[in-house]
């Protein structure tokens, strides 16, 4: 990711934060509707995993400027992700979700340039989360 890059993703991020509830209700709607087979993998009830959801969104954007220091806490996610029978597959509707809840989140301020920072923001950290979900799975 460029630096110019990642300030677009931060900046929208600071956006999105004031109204993380809503944005965490629609990514999950959103997720729930695209992919309906992954709502398995998640509580009933989903205060608790809206809430990190969030806070863990918020760590990894905060986190983009000093990548080398962020992709342990990420590759860590990976490995828990394993053990929630999360595949390389299930990444796909989750960055869809993401882009569609950032889009309505941000309006107008969704902007091409700032679309293509977040699709690549999450294409660096999934696959650093695919490579560790792996690699547990292959230890296990």
């Amino acid at each position: 990711m460029t630096p110019h890059q990642i300030k677009l993703v931060q900046n929208s991020f600071a956006q999105v934060a004031p109204i993380s509830t809503i944005a965490a209700d629609l990514f999950y709607g959103r997720l729930f509707e695209i992919a309906p087979s992954v709502r398995r993998m998640f509580p009933q009830d989903m205060v608790q995993q809206k809430m990190k959801l969030m806070t863990m969104l918020g760590v990894v954007v905060n986190g983009l400027t000093k990548i080398d220091a962020l992709l342990p806490a990420v590759r860590a996610l990976g490995k828990r992700h394993a053990g929630y029978d999360v595949h390389e597959e299930h990444f796909a509707p989750v960055g869809s979700a993401l882009i569609w809840t950032l889009e309505q989140g941000l309006g107008d301020d969704f902007t091409p340039e700032v679309k293509e920072a977040w699709t690549t923001a999450y294409g660096v950290l999934s696959s650093v989360m695919i490579e560790a979900m792996d690699e547990e799975r292959m230890a296990a």
